[in-house]
């Protein structure tokens, strides 16, 4: 039987894809069903599988699945997930295939007792360790490369769990903002880049962990901190414990969460919230790229921001152009006939009323392979768009991200190929334009040198040995001679 298409196979080929989401609480009798509303208020950061793991201080229970967190988690499920503690997390995959058996937390019971790890983002070096725990007798469950650290975690000779976790964590390279669990603490812990965002935060005298604080908003949890690049916190009952015990290292947060990924009603990073800056990349985008245009749109949810600061910057009205279906399962059934953009309009359906004769700016966060703003750009003329004026919000993606974010090759990036011409006449649009790197930094808050632009630049902040190229796909050894 053939199966059902994926809502992904249209829309993960040209989109970046969301990283992932942890959240973790420690201290309440109901700290699955909060652990629920934080995934859920964090599903925008992975929409492929979500699970969860709770403790009683004796026994690990859990529930993963695929899906999105309503459809998995259901009143019975949470009450077999008892405990004062639990950690959870919502996948989408940037490392390992989408089974099952990737969903995490991944749980493991060894000397130390039970262990649950939960995390956002991607170690470069997971391969190369992968291979060496193997040569050792570790056996692999899953083929994700957060499984590396409960390895490494369970072959330190580390005398403590905390001391056993600093010792996996000084082993890897890469991005991880991540949630552990064990029979006694809850541990949160940031690679010292700080790639990813982590947030600490108080749910009445219990503490609370989270990728975003969205999801404090919605237990009515108060944000305390941003968990700080490089640290280690433990918590034991009330009590909470700090590590540093990396060597210090230049930030390089990801500058594209505030660009994309990151909900707009977030803080993150400290205590930037996200809104305005995503609105003010639109205003600059405006003095850098105007257009002699009618009106301006968005490209739903994620263009909307930085539209209203285009159109504010302009003096231009603002309109909803395009209207996004937000109740697209994982999975539909596809009609065998042909159907024109089949795969964009599931998502996006143009208003004639507003487009019909105007000379229209579309407001984008950015553009990875060029196929989903051509068949925009063809929808809005069928429409009745008279010109198209596309605009981004970002500049030209140029390179893939290896710290968690799950992009395309560069030679499949239009940006790293094309010139700005080239790729205004694939999306066929009137003219098109991007926010400058220089534009961006210059609008994006504290100093431009703590965040991570590798994806603009093609410079990476970790340069990479020839093993974790070769691992990468990134490095091709030399032929061996047969001679």
């Amino acid at each position: 039987m053939k199966s059902l298409p994926m809502i992904q196979d249209y829309f993960a080929s040209d989109a970046f894809n969301e990283e992932c989401a942890v959240f973790g609480i420690s201290g309440h009798k109901e700290a699955a069903n909060l652990t629920y509303l934080g995934l859920y208020a964090l599903q925008h950061r992975g929409q492929e599988g979500s699970g969860i793991v709770s403790s009683d201080g004796e026994r690990f229970y859990q529930k993963k699945g695929l899906g999105l967190v309503a459809d998995i988690y259901s009143k019975q499920t949470l009450r077999g997930l008892p405990g004062r503690k639990a950690i959870g997390h919502n996948r989408y995959s940037t490392a390992g295939s989408g089974d099952l058996h990737n969903v995490q937390p991944l749980s493991v019971n060894f000397a130390f007792g039970n262990l649950a790890l939960a995390h956002n983002g991607n170690l470069i070096n997971a391969g190369v360790l992968r291979g060496e725990l193997e040569a050792y007798g570790a056996i692999f469950q899953s083929d994700s490369d957060s499984e590396v650290i409960i390895h490494l975690i369970a072959h330190s000779k580390g005398d403590t769990i905390i001391n056993r976790v600093i010792d996996a964590l000084t082993l890897v390279r890469g991005a991880f903002s991540l949630v552990l669990q064990t029979d006694d603490h809850l541990i949160a812990a940031r690679d010292p880049y700080g790639f990813r965002p982590l947030c600490l935060g108080r749910y009445k005298e219990s503490w609370v962990v989270a990728s975003e604080t969205c999801a404090f908003d919605l237990i009515d949890a108060k944000f305390v901190r941003e968990v700080e690049p490089g640290e280690i916190v433990v918590i034991e009952g009330k009590e909470l414990t700090s590590y540093h015990p990396f060597s210090e290292r230049d930030h390089a947060q990801c500058i594209f969460e505030y660009v994309y990924f990151a909900r707009p009603d977030s803080k993150i990073f400290g205590t930037r919230a996200v809104y305005p800056i995503r609105k003010a990349f639109g205003r600059q985008l405006a003095k850098e790229c105007p257009a002699d245009a009618d009106l301006v749109i968005p490209v739903p949810d994620s263009g909307v921001p930085a539209a209203l600061g285009y159109a504010e910057g302009l003096g231009l009205p603002f309109e909803i152009g395009l209207t996004r279906n937000h109740y697209i399962g994982r999975t539909f059934i596809e009609p065998q006939q042909a159907i024109r953009n089949f795969g964009v309009k599931l998502k996006l359906n143009p208003v004639p009323e507003v487009l019909e004769g105007k000379r229209v700016v579309v407001v984008d966060d950015s553009i990875v392979r060029g196929t989903t703003s051509r068949k925009i750009v063809k929808m809005l003329r069928q429409a009745g768009a008279k010109e198209i004026h596309m605009r981004i919000s970002s500049p030209p993606v140029i390179a893939p991200c290896f710290y968690g974010i799950d992009t395309p090759s560069k030679k499949e990036l239009i940006g790293s190929k094309f010139s700005l011409e080239e790729i205004r006449r694939y999306i066929t649009a009137d003219s098109i334009g991007y926010l400058s790197i220089e534009g961006m930094l210059a609008t994006a808050p504290d100093d431009p040198q703590q965040y991570c632009k590798a994806c603009f630049t093609d410079n990476y902040p970790i340069t990479l040995t020839k093993a974790e190229q070769m691992q990468l796909g990134l490095f091709e050894p030399n032929p061996v001679s047969s001679s």
